[in-house]
């Protein structure tokens, strides 16, 4: 499919481009977190008990909160935090899922066997429960040093790492399926009976046909990591203050919902429309990339 019919097919998913433009938006506000903070002259870690609860003025366009901190920037910040950590390990997921479906979707056999045990074993675990529990896990005990482990980065990079490593079975199921199809095809016969070798057909023959229900899968896997990463922040086991995400800034405001609601409805709010638009985006691609509505473009 070419790029132009691609995006044609696309474009007439309106809800699914409204969604794209949504995310985007969302992304350049995040990525302008010190342009904004700058702006405003404020600073995002700065705490100001003089300042606490403020309404939104000019200085604070959203108010501030317990700490008297600005509310607006700090959810620019966490939204750096929480869409990093969302597309971080839903790429990693994908790229995992992709690798192991795709080899044992080509090879099959022994290899197939041994692969899709292993993936119904991951199913079969249950996730949230087993990420709450290995994200209460010290790395120190681990060997990992101290210095790394109480880093300000490590908490996200520990649920990227757990995301990644138990969230690829969908994908892997999806590309296994999609590969067991395209090995029967002319093009890979072709190739097979012209001498090229196995790992060129699957990255130039295969791979590039079995890519579109990776991509979807993918793309709504990052709806998924934010809901998760929420939940773990929400439960003091995921990003840690004074590091901001919106799942912590909902833990910080649960004592707060009757005192001053806004400081639990703006993260959830992003939360929420952020979650809708991934998977609206996600149907909007399934659709634009489905082969059997190729002749409608």
């Amino acid at each position: 499919m070419t790029g132009r019919r691609f995006l044609r097919r696309f474009a007439r998913h309106r809800l699914a481009l409204a969604s794209a433009v949504l995310l985007a938006s969302l992304t350049l506000a995040a990525v302008a977190a010190p342009l904004v903070e700058a702006a405003l002259g404020v600073d995002q870690t700065a705490v100001s008990l003089l300042d606490r609860f403020a309404p939104p003025s000019a200085e604070h366009p959203l108010g501030t909160d317990e700490l008297g901190r600005d509310l607006l920037v700090r959810l620019l910040y966490g939204g750096r935090v929480s869409l990093f950590v969302g597309v971080a390990a839903a790429l990693a997921a994908g790229l995992i899922g992709t690798g192991i479906g795709l080899l044992a979707g080509y090879f099959g056999g022994r290899l197939d066997a041994l692969l899709m045990r292993v993936t119904d074993g991951m199913i079969a675990l249950p996730l949230l429960p087993l990420l709450i529990v290995l994200a209460a896990v010290d790395l120190t005990r681990l060997g990992v040093p101290p210095s790394w482990a109480g880093a300000e980065d490590a908490s996200l990079l520990r649920i990227v790492v757990l995301v990644a490593l138990f969230g690829w079975t969908t994908v892997a199921r999806l590309v296994r399926g999609a590969t067991l199809s395209a090995r029967r095809r002319d093009y890979v016969l072709a190739a097979v009976a012209l001498g090229a070798g196995s790992r060129r057909i699957m990255l130039a023959h295969v791979l590039p046909n079995v890519a579109a229900p990776a991509v979807v899968a993918t793309t709504l896997t990052v709806g998924n990591v934010i809901l998760l990463e929420s939940v773990l922040s929400f439960l003091g086991l995921g990003i840690q203050p004074p590091l901001p995400s919106w799942g912590n800034m909902l833990t910080g405001a649960q004592d707060l919902v009757t005192t001053a609601p806004w400081l639990a409805v703006w993260p959830g709010l992003l939360i929420f429309v952020t979650v809708i638009a991934v998977n609206l985006l996600g149907d909007g691609l399934q659709d634009a990339l489905d082969p059997r509505t190729l002749g409608r473009a």
